[in-house]
């Protein structure tokens, strides 16, 4: 297409949770237009021109191969899906993003529906201070002026204030946020896959579990009631072992890590299988190895509604796994919604697949990150 073009935007959000609109239409431009390599502080500041709540507003530097229309089009696009209302009479309105084109390389445009540089830029602090971080000798080609003169000689008093609010250029810088991502859920949720795509995309290291190998698995399926307590107890051990090998070393060339289960998975199932007497000594034993492992940053909790996890679990043909019934499914579940419930320190994210199929449909897994990235910015921040 030809060598890329700089284009310079300004962003702002005023409606509902501002930093991370800010943020989806970051990821939203790389994904649609180019690269986002260079994104400025964050300053906050009242509505201008129009009574409303008080903005967020940032700068960034996108690279693109495509030409200016393409990239307003775009920007249009993406604004409409965020949920901006653009009244046709020229007032302003809160909205939930707002992007300016401010310069797109050195070009001067002049067009009905396009004009660059931004008529209004020197005119305004809350893009001219943004844009002096990560454009400070960029020249203004009508004023002959840098970034830093335009700011300095600006007649804008409004206030403006940095926040220690932080935006990132990729999800990937996002992601890497975090130490450990746990993602759980009922036997054939589809945890171990979502937890696979998750490392594969974001460059983290994958922790799975192994117990495949169980020797009172398949004996387990077959006479709960006998095998139910050392069944947990190899568990319990299994997956401690495993947890601290896999949980304890980062490996130097992931940015974080991305588990297909919590070692709290082994309560939850013990309480199931086990009779009263059992529960209470295996309590004790996991109350001290539990107070070892490492806790995610975030639970991810896949809910699947019981009809889908019986299909999933055919069709994997696991054969030591055909003879588990709709009520066993169930009580998993209670199990897990009775540990989220308690605890509410933990930051957990439920996320209802029931409408959503992340493997065959690529806007489905989208949709799951954007509820990550925005859970990891509350976590961040």
């Amino acid at each position: 297409m030809g060598s890329n073009n700089k284009v310079y935007l300004s962003l702002g959000s005023n409606l509902g949770n501002r930093l991370f609109h800010l943020q989806r239409g970051i990821f939203e431009l790389n994904e649609r237009l180019g690269q986002a390599s260079e994104v400025s502080a964050i300053y906050e500041n009242a509505a201008v021109g129009f009574e409303g709540g008080d903005f967020l507003n940032a700068c960034m530097l996108l690279e693109t191969e495509h030409p200016p229309e393409k990239v307003l089009s775009e920007i249009l696009q993406l604004e409409q899906k965020m949920g901006r209302e653009r009244l046709a009479n020229g007032v302003y309105t809160s909205r939930t993003l707002d992007i300016d084109i401010i310069y797109f390389n050195d070009e001067i445009i002049s067009k009905d529906h396009l004009t660059v540089p931004h008529p209004k830029l020197s005119e305004r602090n809350f893009v001219l201070k943004p844009l002096a971080d990560i454009a400070p000798q960029h020249y203004h080609p009508i004023l002959k002026k840098d970034t830093r003169n335009l700011l300095q000689q600006s007649k804008d008093r409004n206030l403006l204030r940095k926040t220690e609010l932080k935006l990132f250029k990729s999800r990937k810088d996002l992601f890497s946020q975090l130490q450990f991502l746990a993602v759980e859920g009922n036997i054939g949720a589809g945890k171990s896959t979502l937890a696979k795509k998750i490392a594969e995309d974001f460059n983290a290291k994958l922790v799975l579990e192994r117990f495949a190998d169980n020797p009172f698995l398949p004996k387990f399926y077959n006479d709960q009631s006998r095998y139910a307590f050392p069944l947990e107890m190899s568990f319990l051990a299994d997956r401690y072992q495993q947890f601290m090998d896999d949980t304890s070393q980062f490996d130097l060339f992931k940015t974080f890590m991305v588990g297909d289960y919590d070692i709290f998975k082994s309560l939850i199932f013990a309480q199931i299988t086990l009779q009263k007497e059992e529960f209470e000594l295996y309590r004790k034993v996991f109350n001290f190895m539990y107070n070892e492992v490492r806790k995610p940053d975030i639970y991810v909790y896949l809910y699947q509604n019981t009809d889908r996890l019986l299909q999933n679990i055919k069709r994997r043909g696991r054969e030591y796994e055909q003879q588990i019934t709709p009520d066993y499914l169930e009580k998993i579940h209670r199990g897990y919604l009775n540990f989220i419930k308690s605890h509410p320190e933990q930051e957990t994210l439920v996320i209802d697949l029931q409408a959503l199929d992340f493997v065959n449909q690529p806007e489905d897994y989208q949709t799951i990150l954007t509820l990550l990235e925005e859970r990891i910015l509350d976590i961040v921040f």
